[in-house]
């Protein structure tokens, strides 16, 4: 693109400035001592599709988000950590990655707009040609300072994703935000926040190496697929099974009194190949379950773990929710390059007691017989559900596991490489716990989450326990 294209594309303006103490922390390092960490952000630009005629003719229109997109408006923030590459200097990191995002923008133009709500009552796009905001941000130190980033620190990483005011609501908030910050010895990271109504995490990856093919030059290998039509609720629509992940629980445990009274605490666990065969080996030693994945055997596990560690009494009703994708298994399955949320939230519900008192394999079992009910008609009965119910999951008494393990987030090549590690910048809920794929252990998976204070030690004791 040459110089004309770019001021097109990309245009500045000024937004609200932070202040210095949000970009310093101390940081206490392995080695005992600490180290000064600090961030300078550049003026906020602006940027959008470089196609002017493309931008001119979806202005102002709407871009429809369907069922699936609308209990989901959260804003995911992430972080892309990148080594230096020997003998290749990432001086001009900034404006390559700058003029591809303008590139792929032109494919990607609902990122552009903002939030409105539709004649209906839902949440649509208003393709407004907004733009992106990019900033370009230095770091004072080197990546070694980041350490590994499994565990979501909002105090540190959060200065790797651009911030917006606290007061904007999800109506004047830019849908996509995007900081690249630079460090002393070459590294640098990509922050991104992106509201979680524009797509899910296997959206969020093909959107990251569609940019990255446009950054070095490379036609698109997969283009998006943004018609979300196929994902219509019927008409007229028709409710044909029971969706426990909309049953209201009662609080019968005090958990918002024990939430609200103790600090809440994030840890990461690591549970490589040999804890996860023992895990298998627990769920499957009464033979009620032949064989499961490390994914299902690990979400039971985490789900009675949890329970336990809230000190959930035995008619607490408790709930668990986990993303199952959903592109395959509607009829006619979503296209490739579907850019939207293809996920459903499948649900277990049951007594505390129940959950407690049986072997893992119960467990097991009905996370095993939820992916398998999770059908097209189900799919099409949850979104169904929400046409005439406007209703949204309730998260009292309730784990919700999402998976980023396989969903191939540092595989995006900008120029320099993929990426070294991956990861939330913070938890969005503190029912929320991550499955984040391990930096050196292809098998292994690290489990991220939150628990008050008095609760961590014994989850934690929990996982120590296995196979003892």
């Amino acid at each position: 693109m040459n110089k004309e294209g770019r001021r097109n594309s990309i245009q500045s303006v000024q937004l609200p400035k932070q202040s210095k103490n949000h970009f310093c922390r101390k940081l206490t390092m392995a080695g005992g001592g600490e180290v000064g960490f600090r961030v300078r952000r550049m003026e906020a630009e602006m940027v959008h599709g470089i196609n002017d005629d493309n931008k001119e003719k979806n202005k102002y229109h709407y871009y429809y988000l369907s069922n699936l997109d609308q209990n989901i408006a959260v804003v995911m923030k992430t972080v892309h950590v990148y080594k230096a590459v020997e003998g290749k200097s990432t001086e001009d990191v900034c404006r390559v990655m700058k003029d591809g995002l303008a590139k792929v923008l032109e494919y990607y133009y609902p990122c552009e707009g903002t939030l409105t709500v539709s004649q209906e009552g839902k949440l649509i796009v208003r393709c407004d040609g907004r733009g992106v905001p990019f900033v370009e941000a230095v770091a004072d130190c080197d990546l070694y300072v980041l350490g590994d980033i499994s565990i979501p620190d909002p105090e540190k990483l959060m200065k790797l994703v651009y911030q917006l005011p606290e007061h904007l609501n999800i109506f004047e908030a830019p849908l996509v935000t995007v900081q690249v910050t630079k460090f002393k010895c070459g590294g640098y990271v990509l922050g991104m926040a992106k509201n979680h109504c524009l797509s899910d995490g296997m959206a969020v990856v093909e959107f990251l190496r569609s940019w990255a093919e446009m950054a070095r030059g490379l036609p698109l290998s997969v283009p998006p697929v943004l018609d979300r039509s196929i994902q219509l609720p019927r008409s007229p629509p028709k409710i044909e099974f029971h969706h426990d992940e909309f049953t209201e629980v009662e609080d019968v445990s005090n958990l918002t009194d024990l939430y609200k009274g103790e600090e809440l605490q994030h840890r990461c666990f690591t549970f490589n190949v040999d804890k996860l065969t023992t895990l298998k080996e627990m769920a499957m030693q009464d033979g009620t379950v032949e064989s499961c994945t490390s994914f299902v055997v690990l979400t039971a596990f985490t789900w009675r773990a949890r329970t336990k560690a809230l000190k959930m009494g035995p008619g607490q009703k408790t709930k668990l929710l986990f993303a199952v994708d959903g592109r395959r298994k509607m009829e006619p399955p979503l296209p490739a390059g579907f850019y939207g949320n293809g996920i459903i939230l499948a649900c277990c519900l049951c007594d505390a007691g129940e959950l407690l008192n049986r072997p893992l394999s119960y467990a097991v079992e009905l996370v095993q017989n939820t992916i398998k009910n999770t059908t097209d008609g189900y799919i099409r009965s949850v979104i169904d559900y929400f046409e005439i119910t406007r209703a949204r999951p309730s998260l009292t008494g309730t784990l919700l596991i999402t998976a980023w393990n396989r969903l191939g987030l540092r595989l995006s090549d900008f120029g320099w490489g993929e990426a070294a590690q991956t990861g939330p910048a913070e938890l969005p809920q503190k029912e929320v716990a991550f499955f984040l794929p391990h930096a050196k252990e292809l098998k292994s998976l690290v489990l991220v989450l939150g628990l008050p204070a008095s609760c961590m030690n014994q989850f934690e004791e929990l996982v120590e326990d296995i196979g003892q």
